[in-house]
């Protein structure tokens, strides 16, 4: 089974307009409502491929039932834990010359439920994956990642961080199974700007050494570049569409990536097949691709 970790999920509420103007009143010429948040998009995107999994972490409010509610309504397998105060956020993204995004803070979390996840997260079996994505409310504690992979080390339960900076580097000591910087977070983390695929290696490579087991770094529409446990290096070009939408291709890449990896046996050339095609997928579209999106761009790779 895999589990996602959402810790503030969101609405995501989009506007689009041709014009956007700071000061002004400003009228939308579509909107849409989505359930937001990395963990949930993984999630998402699974199931869209069959792959069950199991969406952890908190909800507050009349927004936190309506994300809750949206999952649902998308397939997802919900088990949220309840604030007793408090709303869930509702991020704004503005769609017009520009992207303008306004995000919404979110509920405080107690401590008494976040040993809840804790516990939830503890009653994982040998052999699940746990998904880690997105950054920490400001209201828990900032090693909160290092906290649950220590607890899953040696358990025999993979791990998958999606995260930036300190927050991804001081995990990799626990030996992730997976962790997918893109080109430009890479760089960040040894405060370089890299533009070969030498460089980009080079510095995965050092990933590794510092204890990654799989590196996958995504290269917008350049495809995307996996190192392997296996000693390999792995290169696959994107196929070739219209970029709509960026929101969600990265959380999509990772669904396709363990979607693939499950259903290959362990091939990780697969698994990189069907990440670019997915986190592809979702780039070309309004929100996260489906089943029949995802196959199609597939099957050209």
């Amino acid at each position: 089974m895999i589990y996602t970790v959402t810790f503030n999920p969101s609405l995501d509420y989009v506007v689009h307009m041709k014009k956007f103007a700071a000061g002004a009143i400003n009228r939308a010429e579509k909107e849409t409502i989505y359930p937001g948040g990395k963990g949930i998009n993984v999630a998402l995107v699974l199931g869209n491929l069959h792959i069950p999994a199991r969406m952890l972490g908190f909800m507050a409010g009349f927004t936190g039932q309506e994300i809750e509610r949206l999952c649902e309504e998308n397939g997802g397998d919900c088990d949220f834990i309840r604030l007793d105060k408090g709303y869930s956020r509702i991020n704004m993204k503005i769609s017009a010359e520009e992207e303008t995004a306004v995000n919404g803070m979110g509920p405080v979390i107690p401590k008494d439920k976040l040993k809840q996840l804790m516990k939830q997260i503890e009653a994982l079996d040998e052999g699940d994956t746990l998904v880690l994505a997105g950054s920490i409310p400001s209201t828990l504690p900032g090693d909160m990642y290092e906290q649950i992979l220590k607890r899953m080390e040696f358990r025999h339960i993979r791990t998958v961080v999606d995260a930036t900076g300190d927050l991804l580097r001081n995990v990799i000591a626990y030996r992730p199974f997976l962790i997918k910087p893109n080109q430009d977070e890479l760089g960040e983390l040894f405060s370089v700007v890299l533009h070969r695929d030498e460089e980009i290696i080079m510095c995965a490579k050092r990933l590794q050494t510092m204890g990654a087991r799989n590196v996958l770094v995504s290269l917008g529409g350049d495809g995307a570049l996996l190192l392997g446990e296996d000693g390999k290096i792995y290169r696959r070009p994107s196929p070739q569409g219209r970029l709509v939408n960026s929101v969600g291709a990265g959380d999509s890449m990772v669904a396709g990536f363990l979607a693939g990896f499950e259903a290959s046996g362990g091939s990780l050339e697969e698994a990189l097949k069907w990440g670019i095609a997915a986190g592809s997928a979702t780039a070309f579209q309004d929100w996260l691709a489906g089943e029949k999106e995802i196959k199609k761009l597939y099957k050209t790779l």
